[in-house]
């Protein structure tokens, strides 16, 4: 099949399966897209077991589709980048500083404590993982997803400090993430990396993509204010996204903070509420998480789960969620006496909301073979799962009971 019906396939699945869920099922779009193809890949492995069918035709559809690069090197520049328009730039402003400390320092925390936490319980049950892949798997793992977060948000009544920390938290730390994995996989691959040269690297590649994100924002902004001809606005902001991501990998920054630093300053171009362009990034957005769901479905029939790999990515989820909520707390710790008043209920929101999903996984399918591939991938789809179909069903409850949601 030629990249145009792989393509085709794929939207075409999107729209059919939205449909179901939109009529009959009724769950948010990415999460009932997700559950659906969860279960039709089910249905497929279990199939193509017992002899009914053939799902190499299938598998080789997915293999082609190429998630893991389609999704770093594509969608993910986008969706960052729409979702930072959408986001009150001045009250991200007034939250600067705990959307830093939960997306830099809860990050790495998180990073090393579920590293560690991975290495000393699977060496226990007599499962040795390397410590420098478990390191890998709490770099892939702690970023938070910032599509799920923000579909969720759109429909509670979360108290807006909160949500401006949340979202804040979650469009930062995917670029954060995706720096602490390159320099933990460098270290990996054999590379000689100094603590020092780890942390110019982590420099370099983080603050130069905020300083090139901002560069192209300004850029975008001088080309926007005072154009009122909306396709040529949208073929700037393309331009812009797709162009200024591609260069900033090519120099070696990173592309996803470049992408919400220049979304962040071409939406406060000063607009008319129902401005076209607001409402095409909005579509953008929502098709490309319809089609980013079903992926992470879909990519399921690829996977070998063995017993022992069952049972590691079971260990895993309490895990992930223990590392979570210490770093939610170390970072909260820290940010009280400047923040003000927070909702009381910060450490249990912050925490369960710290959804996993598409960036985690690309990150572990982008991972070079080796003997822990597999592991790392079944461990992430693990997570990536129950934070998506327990923690992303049950939040609205969840702010329902703290009397944060209607």
């Amino acid at each position: 099949m030629s990249d145009i019906e792989i393509a085709a396939v794929i939207l075409c699945l999107t729209a059919g399966l939205a449909y179901i869920n939109a009529r009959y099922i009724k769950l948010p779009t990415g999460i009932g897209l997700m559950a659906i193809a969860l279960v039709g890949s089910l249905v497929v492995i279990v199939l193509d077991n017992t002899g009914v069918i053939s799902a190499s035709r299938f598998e080789h559809v997915v293999a082609r589709a190429n998630f893991g690069d389609t999704l770093l090197h594509g969608m993910l520049g986008m969706m960052l980048f729409a979702g930072a328009m959408q986001l009150d730039v001045g009250a991200l402003r007034e939250q600067r500083l705990p959307v830093v400390v939960l997306a830099l320092g809860g990050t790495l925390i998180s990073t090393v404590l579920v590293g560690g936490a991975v290495y000393a319980v699977f060496g226990v049950l007599g499962h040795a993982l390397p410590l420098l892949d478990a390191m890998l798997f709490g770099a892939l793992i702690s970023p938070t997803d910032p599509i799920a977060v923000l579909s969720v948000l759109k429909v509670s009544h979360v108290p807006k400090e909160l949500a401006i920390q949340i979202a804040g938290e979650s469009l930062f730390n995917d670029g954060v993430g995706v720096v602490v994995f390159t320099v933990v996989l460098a270290a990996a691959s054999g590379d000689h990396v100094t603590v020092g040269g780890a942390v110019w690297l982590f420099v370099k590649v983080a603050f130069g993509g905020v300083a090139f994100g901002l560069a192209m924002g300004v850029l975008g902004r001088y080309l926007l204010r005072g154009l009122h001809d909306y396709a040529v606005q949208v073929l700037i902001t393309l331009a812009l996204v797709l162009g200024g991501y591609a260069l900033a990998e090519d120099l070696g920054l990173s592309a996803p903070l470049a992408a919400v630093v220049a979304g962040l300053v071409v939406g406060r171009v000063e607009r008319v509420a129902d401005d076209h362009l607001v409402v095409f990034w909005e579509m953008i957005d929502e098709i490309l998480n319809a089609i980013l769901f079903l992926m992470l479905g879909l990519e399921a029939t690829r996977l070998v789960v063995t017993t022992p790999l069952a049972i590691a990515a079971v260990i895993t989820v309490p895990l992930v969620l223990a590392a979570r909520l210490a770093s939610v707390a170390a970072s909260v710790t820290v940010i009280r006496p400047f923040s003000g008043k927070a909702s009381t209920h910060a450490l249990a929101i912050l925490t369960w909301g710290g959804l996993r999903g598409g960036l985690s996984v690309a990150l572990a399918l982008s991972l070079p073979a080796g003997p822990h591939r597999d592991e790392l991938l079944a461990m992430t789809y693990a997570v990536v799962c129950f934070a998506i179909l327990v923690q992303g069903l049950t939040l609205s409850k969840l702010l329902r009971h703290f009397g944060l949601s209607s």
